[in-house]
């Protein structure tokens, strides 16, 4: 019987990841990886690193983070926003990984198809602290700023051509969301995103400010109205499972040496998901 596997948050070109890779192997040759964002900030690693594990996986299904959006001096690729998204789906497809704007695959070895769905859908500030909730995106930020938590997606994540990353993520959710309904009624889902699709996941973070750099109130009924068997996803790096409305939601990262090393078991490559 085959495996469902999968991983996010590689940080590969971090100091203390690049060894984790050689953990992410298949235990039959049908397996299939779910690769859920944040492998590297450069293209090339980037898709070197999944074109190495499609050696080793029958399929390999990846979605973008944000590190994977950001365009940094030490990138040669310069493409910003769109036209860096775009790019990433180009070369990924040359190594025959799929990525959001491929057909979805189906799971046929559970109790019901399952339609494996990679989603890339940004977010929109909308997950704001009770002190900043209906307030201007501005006042939010400030509050971020005067709190010492500024993603640095502010930097380095550009939202060409859009006006901003709310416009970007707005546009995302229409095209995600018609695909979705497109799916078969008979079907159940494995929806995979690298932001989770519902804010339950962010009560744990430090500092809940965060939490508007992590996902959209417009996903928060997706993994029930879109039939989810699991909601997978990273950016995190808080590595657990929970249950919302009995769908399991399941976050899959690795994280960074400071992260992993304190966790009793460590770091987790690979989680199987089915």
């Amino acid at each position: 019987m085959p495996h469902l596997y999968a991983t996010s948050d590689l940080h590969v070109t971090h100091r203390g990841n690049a060894h984790h890779l050689d953990a992410i192997r298949p235990a039959t040759a049908s397996d299939w990886l779910i690769v859920a964002g944040d492998v590297a900030e450069r293209v090339g690693v980037v898709v070197d690193t999944l074109a190495t594990l499609r050696e080793r996986f029958a399929k390999v299904v990846w979605v973008p983070g944000n590190h994977e959006l950001w365009t940094t001096p030490a990138d040669p690729v310069r493409a910003r926003g769109e036209a860096r998204y775009d790019e990433l789906v180009r070369r990924c497809r040359a190594v025959d990984v799929l990525t959001p704007e491929d057909d979805f695959p189906v799971w046929r070895h559970a109790h019901r198809p399952l339609t494996v769905a990679p989603l890339f859908l940004l977010y929109d500030y909308s997950w704001r602290t009770p002190s900043a909730h209906g307030r201007p995106v501005e006042e939010a930020l400030r509050q971020a700023r005067e709190a010492g938590v500024v993603c640095t997606d502010e930097y380095y994540l550009h939202p060409q051509p859009y006006r901003d990353r709310q416009e970007w993520c707005a546009r995302r959710l229409r095209l995600t969301e018609k695909r979705l309904a497109e799916i078969p009624a008979d079907h159940g889902t494995i929806l995979v995103s690298h932001w989770p699709l519902h804010r339950h996941p962010t009560a744990p973070l430090r500092h809940p400010e965060f939490a508007m750099w992590c996902g959209t109130e417009e996903t928060a009924d997706w993994h029930v109205r879109f039939r989810a068997e699991v909601a997978v996803y990273g950016h995190l790096h808080i590595p657990r499972t929970t249950l919302l409305h009995g769908v399991r939601f399941e976050e899959v990262s690795i994280g960074y040496p400071r992260e992993w090393r304190r966790r009793a078991g460590g770091a987790v490559p690979l989680r199987r998901l089915l």
